[in-house]
């Protein structure tokens, strides 16, 4: 009786439609029967079941895995669900919004991250002296591609590389005969290449230069101006002059750089052309249209090739005064028959004309057409002028960029070396720096002699804590970061090795590797100039193996400049200078970390910070010392001892910094300020 009414069961549920058969398995002798809803014919009326209403009441479907869309709407459609799905469906879209409005903020609160020629040390090359390839004795482009690891190992991420045109090397290379071209000396453009995709597979940026005021009397647009053919006719200033008995009467007084008459007569065209430097480096003419555009080509097509930026040179000698005026003399009373140098004229005429920042500016705009990719912004560096507002006009304005920055060569030009030249030099430039420019700093270069040479051994390790310790760029000469030396021989200058004006090369001498001949930078017999005798016990070999050493200190500090964010991007402040020493700090905003430099230019000092910043610690941590012994130690502050030549990164941590003092007001600089906060870990700019 009891299987009866089960198989029976489905059959009365399926035509009331009590409960329907939603995957439930069937009783198999239902499975046998075959049915035909459409024919009532064949289907009883009706089916009267006794059923238990306590046994349907235990058969209330519930939800299932795989339950059809027709039972999934009858659960979906009820309360506890359908509040619960709200809920969840608004929370989603709040946290959406919330994440939405959070990024927003984030980035306009943010301050602009700092571009690649912010962020990283620069380190300048001369191609010649750093690494020979061939075995020729003369550095060239593969080699630079064989020591790229040297540049990583110091944690420079930008290369400038100076002038290689294919030129006839006069006056360092600055005269191209053809700036399309790669001297032979360095190497071939496929050589080029090259490097440059070495360069940017390891994560670094190259800058070159470019000269544009004058080419070499070689090049073919000279060639061509001198014989007066079609639009050359006027690339170079021409002007006629008189020649008598083997002697030229130049159309005025004005005198080159490297000193006489500024005019050079021509045999084949019959005038004279001008040159502000050397006689093989007539200058163009920049009030000729299509010489800026020959110009804005070349930067096209470097740029065109991958290079990351430019250093341009010499552009206050771009424009001349058309009136041809004879300058004004410094000493009045001089005969001006008897004037032969540079020095002894006012040069008004000459350099710094109007309509030359126009040019320049040209010459940044063509560089921002190649700047919109991210990642690839084009640096633009320039030189500068001896009056110190006069370069900061290449800055440009608000509006209106110029260069990037104009390289700075305070700390190069320094008359004499103590604590307060120091601050002199760093002030002028920051006190004088446009609001909101970055300012750079040099400590060597390749028309200057080097640190150990121009000031002494004992401070080159101090100089370089310096460097990479201010704020801004630093840009280190190559052989600096080992401490190498002029050298000294009879006959290193150009004069010697190919022809006048005469330009000394004894900071030049070729980059010291390592102890064996030649100090590893050439293979060959010879090298093009002799390398220093010190190069067994000053080269990069022996000094990564010394802890205390001016390339392993070097490299600490590179470390903290691209670790710590006070020393990255924070404010400077002066806390004090004396004949002795310099004293400045680098803070944050919203970061109680503090590094305070010490730096001893002079003799033995003994200070008290303590008196001067009431506010410091007792205590501060030497972070880094040019004696590597000393690091990790603690200091009374009451009381702080350097030797000559020494110095001290002091860390502290402090709730009152100097920048906030008002005695220290006028002491306190930022480029690209920012804030840090530490709930977030993150930078901003509202502080």
């Amino acid at each position: 009786m009891v299987e009866e009414e089960a198989k029976s069961l489905p059959m009365e549920l399926s035509e009331k439609g009590g409960v329907e058969n939603n995957g439930f398995v069937q009783n198999e002798a239902f499975d046998d029967k075959e049915t035909n809803t459409s024919s009532q014919e064949e289907m009883p009326k009706m089916c009267i079941v006794d059923v238990d209403p306590a046994a349907m009441e235990g058969l209330a479907l519930k939800p299932y895995a795989g339950m059809p869309k027709e039972v999934l709407l009858k659960f979906s459609s009820q309360a506890r669900y359908r509040v619960t799905r709200e809920i969840l469906f608004w929370l989603i879209i709040a946290a959406a919004i919330v994440l939405v409005c959070a990024t927003i903020a984030i980035i306009a609160l943010s301050p602009k991250c700092l571009d690649w020629w912010q962020a990283s040390p620069i380190y300048q090359i001369y191609p010649r002296s750093f690494k020979d390839s061939n075995m020729d004795g003369n550095g060239d482009l593969k080699g630079i591609q064989e020591k790229l690891d040297h540049i990583t190992y110091l944690n420079i991420k930008t290369i400038w590389i100076t002038s290689f045109y294919k030129s006839p090397l006069k006056d360092l290379g600055y005269g191209a005969e053809d700036f399309y071209d790669i001297d032979p000396m360095f190497g071939s453009m496929s050589d080029f290449e090259n490097l440059l995709a070495a360069i940017h597979d390891r994560g670094l940026k190259v800058i070159m230069d470019l000269i544009p005021n004058h080419t070499s009397d070689k090049h073919r647009w000279f060639q061509l101006s001198r014989n007066r053919t079609g639009k050359y006719t006027d690339y170079y200033i021409w002007q006629d002059c008189t020649q008598a008995a083997g002697l030229v009467t130049p159309p005025n007084n004005w005198v080159s750089v490297f000193g006489n008459s500024s005019w050079q007569f021509d045999d084949v065209r019959k005038q004279c052309y001008f040159h502000q430097f050397g006689k093989d480096e007539p200058d163009l003419n920049f009030r000729s249209l299509a010489v800026q555009q020959e110009i804005h080509d070349i930067i096209k097509f470097w740029l065109g090739k991958g290079i990351d930026g430019f250093s341009f040179s010499a552009l206050k000698f771009l424009l001349e005064a058309t009136h041809l005026r004879d300058e004004p003399q410094v000493n009045k009373s001089q005969n001006p028959e008897s004037i032969t140098a540079y020095s002894q004229l006012y040069h008004d005429y000459t350099t710094t004309q109007v309509g030359m920042h126009d040019i320049i500016r040209s010459f940044r705009q063509t560089m921002n057409q190649f700047s919109s990719e991210p990642g690839r912004y084009r640096f633009m560096g320039s030189d500068g002028e001896d009056d110190i507002e006069a370069t900061m006009m290449y800055y440009g304005t608000t509006f209106i960029q110029e260069a990037d920055f104009p390289f700075n060569f305070n700390l190069i030009n320094m008359k004499n070396l103590s604590g307060n030249s120091i601050f002199e030099a760093v002030n002028l430039w920051m006190k004088n720096m446009p609001a909101g420019k970055w300012p750079n700093w040099a400590v060597g270069s390749p028309n200057a002699a080097r640190i150990s040479s121009r000031i002494g051994k004992e401070y080159v390790n101090v100089m370089n804590m310096l460097l990479l310790t201010l704020p801004g760029t630093p840009v280190t000469y190559y052989g600096e970061e080992i401490g190498m030396e002029n050298i000294v021989s009879e006959n290193v200058s150009e004069e010697h090795i190919n022809s006048d004006p005469v330009v000394t090369f004894p900071e030049k001498s070729p980059m010291q590797w390592d102890g064996e001949v030649n100090a590893g930078f050439t293979e060959g017999n010879s090298s093009w100039l002799p390398v220093n005798s010190d190069y067994q016990s000053v080269n990069v070999e022996i000094q990564m193996t010394w802890s205390n050493s001016t390339l392993n200190l070097y490299r600490e500090l590179t470390l903290l400049r691209n670790s710590e964010l006070p020393i990255h991007r924070g404010w400077m402040c002066y806390v004090w200078n004396d004949s002795n020493v310099f004293v400045y700090v680098r803070e944050l905003d919203g970061l109680d970390r503090v590094f305070m430099m010490v730096l001893n230019f002079g003799q033995e000092s003994t200070i008290d910070l303590k008196a001067i910043v009431p506010s410091l610690p007792s205590e501060a941590i030497i972070r880094l010392s040019t004696n590597f012994s000393n690091a990790g130690k603690a200091v009374n502050t009451k009381l702080i001892k350097t030797e000559m030549g020494e110095g001290l990164v002091l860390e502290y941590k402090t709730a009152k910094p100097v920048h906030t003092m008002e005695a220290f007001q006028g002491n306190c600089f930022v480029a690209e300020k920012a804030c840090y906060s530490s709930a977030f870990n993150l930078l901003y700019v509202n502080c």
